[in-house]
C-alpha cells in the first residue's frame, strides 16, 4: 500500500491548492496524473477539484489529512497546456488556481454524480476519429482575400494578425479558408488539427455554425458557449477534449475550453467589449487568445471592421502583422453613403424625421429592407410629472425604471425591480404623466402607425427572451419576410442582411458626451458596424443604393465626418494622439479596485485605507470615487483606480498588494480587475 500526497485546486476565494492524500492499493498501478478529476470533502462537503501535482511530502499534520474519495479516471486528464493556461489567467488577474479553472469546465463535470458524464462518454466512443476535412463549396477569393488567408495559413509559429477589412469585406471567407488549409496539413499529429474560432455574442453563432457545416460536412463542430443546455456543453466540451471536434465556435468562455491539438485560434470582432467578462474572473478572451497562442506557437487573428485602440497600436507599431481587405468582397458591392440628418432644421415625428421616413417609403416600394438601430430598449427611458416633476426612479438603484408599455410595467434593466404603471404621480397625484424619451418598443409603435401596411419586427433583449426565438427573429429577416427591422446593438454587427438597403441610426448623440474615455471609440464602431449591414449584396436592378442616415444635433462633430469618409485609420490615428498625450491606454496599465456596502462611506473608507496599506512607489493610487452608478439593489458600490507606465511593475505590486487587502479585515465586498474596460 502506498500513499501519495497530492495538490488539489477547489473553485473557492482561498488562494491555495489543497493537500489531499491518495491511497494506492496496488504500488504497480499507474500513479494519478495532472489534470485529472477528484472528488475530495471539503469542509462538510463533497466538491470536485483538478489534480495539480503529485508528491510525497505535505506540511499538513496526518491527522487532519483527507483521503480523496474518488478519482476520475474515465476521463482523460487535462492538458498540461490547459492547466497552464489556466495558471497564467490566475496569475495575472490575480484570481486563485481553482477560481479559474473549475467554472470553466461543464457542470456536469463538476458534479458528485458521473451519470452524465458516463452517457455522453459512450455516446463519444461511436463517433469515428477518422475525418474527412476537405471543404465543400468553395468560393473563388478576391486577390486580397487570397493573400491574408495563404498568409495566415503559412504561420508555422507565434504570429499575431490583424485582419483589418471594411464591413462585408469578406473576413469569414478568409477565417474558412485559412482553417481550411491548416485543417488538411499532413505531419503527424498535426492531421487532428483543432481550430477554435471566437465570436462575441451568442446570437452570432447560428449563422456562422451554418457556414461552417456546410463548408466542413465530414467534420465534427462543437459549439460552446452559455446558451446549451448542461448536456449538449458537455457532449460538446467533450467532443473538443478529446480531439474528435476539429473545428471549435464559441463566445468567450470557449478560450478556456481543453483543446489538445489547437493550430489556430480567429477571433471575430475582436474590438467588441464582450470578449471582458465583467463577473467573476474578469479576464478578455482576445487577451488570452494572444496569450495562448504564444503558448502553443499557433497563428492568431484578429479580425475587424474597426479594431480597438489597443489592437490598432500593435499592429502600427510592428507587434502584430497587418492584413487588409480594403474593398467588398460581393460584385458590384460598394460601401454605403452615410448622410446626416441635423435634427435642429428637420424636427423629428415620432422620434423620426421626414427624411428618414422617405427613404424608408422608397425601400418599402422597392421590396427592400430597412433596418432602424436604437440602442434603447423598452417604450421610453423614464416616465415623469410636469406638475411636480416626479420621475420614476429606481428605489433600488441609481437609475430610471424603464417603461415597458405592453407589459405594463415599470422595469429596472439593473437590478430587475418591476412595478405597474402608476395611474396618477405617486407624489401629487397628477394623472398627466408623460413617457419621456424613446426606446424600441415605442419606435417600433410609431412606424406602425406610419406603415401600418409594413411587416415589422423588433429585435432586443425583451422580444428574444425564449431559447431560440432570436435565431427564428434573424431566420425571418434572412427570409426578406420583414420589410422594416427595429433593434439593438443585438442586429448591428455579424449578421449578413442581403436584402437590406437602408439603415437609420436613431439617437446616437448620447455617448458623445460620455465621461468614459473609451466612448468614443465604442460609438464609432457601433456605427461603422451597424453601417456596415446595408448594401452588402450589391446594388439589385431597379433598386435603391445603399444609405446610411444618422439623425443627429451635432452634424458639426468630428467623429461623424470620419463615419461619413469611413475613415477609421485617421480617427484611429487620432484618438491614439489623445490617448498619449493624456497618458490613457493602450500607453499605460490600469486595474480597478471596486467596493460594495450597504453605505458609500463606509465603501470609500475601504478604499482609502487600501490605498495606503503597501507602498506603491512607482504606481499611482488614483482618489476613491463613487462610481458612475453608485447604488444598484440596494448596494452602494466605489472604486480605485490604479495606473502603472510599466505592466510587469503593476503585475508586481498588485501581487503584494492583494496579499494585504485580504489579511484586511472588513466587512466590504470587494473585486479587483485588471486592464478595466468600463471605468
Amino acid at each position: 500500500m502506498k500513499h501519495l500526497i497530492v495538490k488539489v485546486a477547489l473553485d473557492t476565494p482561498l488562494d491555495m491548492c489543497f493537500d489531499y492524500r491518495l491511497v494506492q492499493e496496488d504500488e504497480t498501478s499507474a500513479l494519478p496524473e495532472p489534470g485529472q478529476l477528484v472528488v475530495v470533502q471539503f469542509g462538510r462537503r463533497d466538491v470536485v477539484g483538478v489534480l495539480i501535482s503529485v508528491g510525497a511530502q505535505t506540511d499538513v499534520p496526518a491527522d487532519k489529512l483527507k483521503d480523496i474519495l474518488a478519482l476520475r479516471s474515465q476521463l482523460s486528464p487535462l492538458p498540461t497546456q490547459w492547466l497552464a493556461l489556466c495558471s497564467f489567467a490566475a496569475d495575472y488577474y490575480q484570481r486563485p488556481l481553482g477560481e479559474v479553472a473549475l467554472p470553466g469546465l461543464p457542470k456536469n463535470l463538476r458534479v458528485i454524480s458521473t451519470v452524465a458524464l458516463d452517457r455522453a462518454l459512450k455516446k463519444l466512443e461511436k463517433i469515428a476519429l477518422s475525418q474527412d476535412s476537405t471543404p465543400f463549396g468553395v468560393p473563388r477569393l478576391n486577390p486580397a482575400q487570397q493573400a491574408a488567408a495563404d498568409t495566415i495559413a503559412s504561420a508555422k509559429t507565434y504570429a499575431p494578425m490583424l485582419l483589418y477589412g471594411v464591413t462585408g469585406s469578406g473576413k469569414t471567407e478568409v477565417y474558412l479558408q485559412a482553417a481550411a488549409q491548416i485543417l488538411m496539413r499532413d505531419n503527424g499529429d498535426a492531421q487532428r488539427g483543432q481550430v477554435l474560432i471566437l465570436v462575441p455574442e451568442i446570437n452570432l453563432t447560428p449563422q456562422l455554425e451554418g457556414n461552417i457545416r456546410a463548408r466542413f460536412p465530414g467534420l465534427i463542430v462543437a459549439t460552446l458557449h452559455s446558451g446549451l443546455a448542461e448536456g449538449e456543453r458537455l457532449a460538446h466540451w467533450l467532443a473538443a477534449h478529446a480531439g474528435k471536434a476539429r473545428i471549435i465556435l464559441g463566445t468567450r468562455l470557449s478560450i478556456l475550453a481543453s483543446l489538445p491539438h489547437l493550430q489556430l485560434i480567429i477571433v471575430d470582432e475582436e474590438h467588441d467589449p464582450s470578449y471582458k467578462q465583467q463577473e467573476g474572473l474578469r479576464y478578455s478572451a482576445r487577451d488570452l487568445a494572444i496569450w495562448r497562442a504564444h503558448q502553443l506557437s499557433i497563428p492568431v487573428v484578429l479580425g475587424s471592421a474597426t479594431p480597438s485602440l489597443e489592437t490598432w497600436h500593435h499592429a502600427q507599431s510592428g507587434r502584430y502583422q497587418q492584413l487588409e481587405l480594403r474593398e467588398r468582397a460581393a460584385k458590384n458591392a460598394v460601401l454605403p453613403k452615410v448622410r446626416l440628418i441635423d435634427m435642429e432644421r428637420d424636427k423629428p415625428s415620432e422620434g423620426i424625421t421626414s427624411t428618414l421616413i422617405a427613404a424608408i417609403k422608397l425601400r418599402l416600394e422597392r421590396k427592400e429592407q430597412s433596418l432602424l438601430f436604437l440602442n434603447r430598449r423598452g417604450y421610453a427611458p423614464v416616465i415623469a410629472c410636469d406638475a411636480c416633476g416626479w420621475v420614476s426612479n429606481c428605489t433600488r438603484c441609481s437609475a430610471f425604471m424603464v417603461l415597458h408599455k405592453r407589459d405594463r410595467q415599470l422595469r429596472c434593466h439593473h437590478c430587475g425591480l418591476a412595478h405597474t404603471i402608476p395611474r396618477s404621480c405617486p407624489t401629487c397625484g397628477n394623472v398627466d404623466i408623460q413617457p419621456l424619451g424613446r426606446g424600441t418598443q415605442r419606435v417600433e409603435e410609431g412606424l406602425q402607425q406610419l406603415f401600418p401596411k409594413a411587416r415589422i419586427m423588433r429585435i432586443d433583449a425583451d422580444s428574444t427572451r425564449l431559447k431560440g426565438s432570436a435565431q427564428a427573429a434573424f431566420d425571418s429577416v434572412h427570409r426578406g419576410d420583414v420589410d422594416i427591422l427595429i433593434g439593438t446593438q443585438m442586429v448591428a454587427k455579424g449578421h449578413d442582411f442581403q436584402h437590406l438597403s437602408l439603415v437609420g441610426i436613431l439617437n446616437p448623440d448620447t455617448a458623445l458626451f460620455s465621461q468614459d474615455y473609451r466612448a468614443s471609440e465604442r460609438l464609432f464602431a457601433q456605427l461603422m458596424q451597424v453601417a456596415g449591414r446595408a448594401g452588402r449584396a450589391g446594388q439589385k436592378e431597379g433598386g435603391n443604393p445603399s444609405e446610411v442616415l444618422i439623425q443627429t444635433r451635432y452634424p458639426q462633430h468630428p467623429l461623424y465626418a470620419a463615419v461619413i469618409a469611413h475613415d477609421y485609420d485617421r480617427f484611429a490615428n487620432a484618438l491614439l494622439a489623445e490617448r498619449k498625450q493624456a497618458g490613457l491606454p493602450p500607453f499605460i496599465f490600469q486595474a480597478l479596485l471596486r467596493a460594495e456596502a450597504k453605505e458609500l462611506q463606509t465603501a470609500l473608507d475601504f478604499l482609502k485605507n487600501a490605498s495606503t496599506c503597501i507602498d506603491h512607489s512607482g504606481i499611482l493610487i488614483n482618489d476613491p470615487i463613487p462610481m458612475t452608478m453608485t447604488r444598484v439593489a440596494n448596494v452602494d458600490r466605489a472604486q480605485l483606480l490604479i495606473e502603472s507606465a510599466s505592466r510587469p511593475a503593476l503585475q508586481a505590486f498588485l501581487k503584494n498588494w492583494i496579499v494585504a487587502l485580504r489579511d484586511m479585515k472588513t466587512r466590504v465586498k470587494w473585486s479587483l480587475e485588471v486592464d478595466p474596460v468600463d471605468i
